[in-house]
């Protein structure tokens, strides 16, 4: 009996053993694992009009198996539409050590942070072409540790300028609103202006950076009569938009976009891409990079639909008519 108690008492210490020793492996393997991934968000906008943009973008995460809060962490940067501040904003994440970063907002973003490293993983989302704008070695190839999405804003100046005229058969001159600080203006400028010539219209130029300028551009269009404006694709228009179709509707003057929130915010009309499914494309991108996957392996994406977007409302308010063959193109009315 005593010799089946010694026994007893020696299982019963090799199954304390077993338990202990499992209730210690756990926490070792956790030691071993990577922390929670850290996604740093840098935009050229604020954290309000960027709202449904970083929403599109979580829905890509979400997608791709990450949640913010659960097995994710983001640090949220915002330029406010002041591009000076975004190299020092890029930095500040990397000496964060973020696992990757979002550079959103154009291509100021993604040249900030490429400059700012060359080891963290960035995904961008940029208007301007990124090989010409040096962001990428190729769309299919982009090489080093940079890919992302690109909405191709800038060279839809031509496209946008067309449906303009199709609007306003009569004006003579339109104007083009364009952000002097933004890597892509040259080029916006230029190809805007050669559109412009070839369909025997005069283009006017004003450069706007921040709220004041914004003010003054209108002020100018006004008094230089422009018949109509193309708002340039510009991540400060973008965070302006409520801003800019007021001042459109205030000094009457029919306007183009890049994007359909311009016209939800009132403005008259817009052709671009979604932005919000480019966004989620650029999440479900940051969800492959965190599973392993290499950005110079990840193709840069382009849109696959552009939109075109028509308020009726405000064209009625600015005394237009829209014809008939250009509402048959739309994608989309406001009435």
């Amino acid at each position: 009996m005593a010799a089946r108690a010694v026994v007893i008492r020696m299982r019963r210490r090799e199954f304390l053993a077993l338990i202990g020793a499992a209730m210690v492996w756990p926490a070792g393997v956790r030691a071993q694992q990577s922390p929670t991934p850290i996604i740093g968000y840098l935009s050229t906008r604020g954290p309000d009009t960027d709202a449904p943009f970083t929403t599109a973008f979580q829905k890509g995460l979400n997608e791709a198996g990450y949640f913010d809060g659960k097995n994710l962490a983001m640090e949220f940067r915002w330029g406010e539409g002041q591009y000076d501040r975004l190299p020092e904003l890029a930095a500040d994440l990397v000496r964060r050590k973020v696992t990757l970063i979002a550079a959103t907002g154009g291509a100021a973003t993604g040249i900030a942070a490429k400059t700012a490293t060359a080891t963290i993983p960035i995904v961008f989302v940029s208007g301007g072409d990124p090989v010409n704008l040096g962001l990428v070695a190729s769309l299919n190839r982009p090489g080093g540790n940079i890919t992302g999405v690109v909405s191709f804003g800038v060279p839809l100046g031509a496209k946008r300028l067309e449906l303009l005229q199709l609007l306003l058969p009569d004006a003579k001159s339109i104007a083009l609103l364009v952000n002097p600080t933004t890597p892509s203006a040259e080029t916006e400028l230029r190809d805007s202006q050669a559109a412009a010539e070839s369909i025997g219209l005069q283009m006017l130029v004003q450069n706007a950076s921040n709220e004041h300028e914004l003010d003054a551009a209108f002020t100018n269009l006004v008094q230089q009569r422009a018949g109509a404006l193309l708002v340039g694709a510009d991540g400060f228009f973008n965070g302006q938009r409520h801003n800019i179709a007021g001042l459109a509707a205030r000094h009457s003057i029919p306007t183009m976009y890049e994007l359909r929130e311009f016209v939800m915010a009132g403005g008259l009309i817009s052709y671009g891409p979604s932005f919000s499914d480019l966004y989620r494309q650029a999440g479900v991108y940051a969800g492959r990079i965190l599973k392993g996957e290499k950005p110079a392996d990840l193709p840069v994406q382009q849109p696959a639909k552009f939109e075109l977007v028509i308020n009726l409302k405000t064209a009625k308010a600015l005394g237009l008519t829209v014809p008939p063959s250009l509402l048959a193109r739309a994608d989309e009315v406001i009435e």
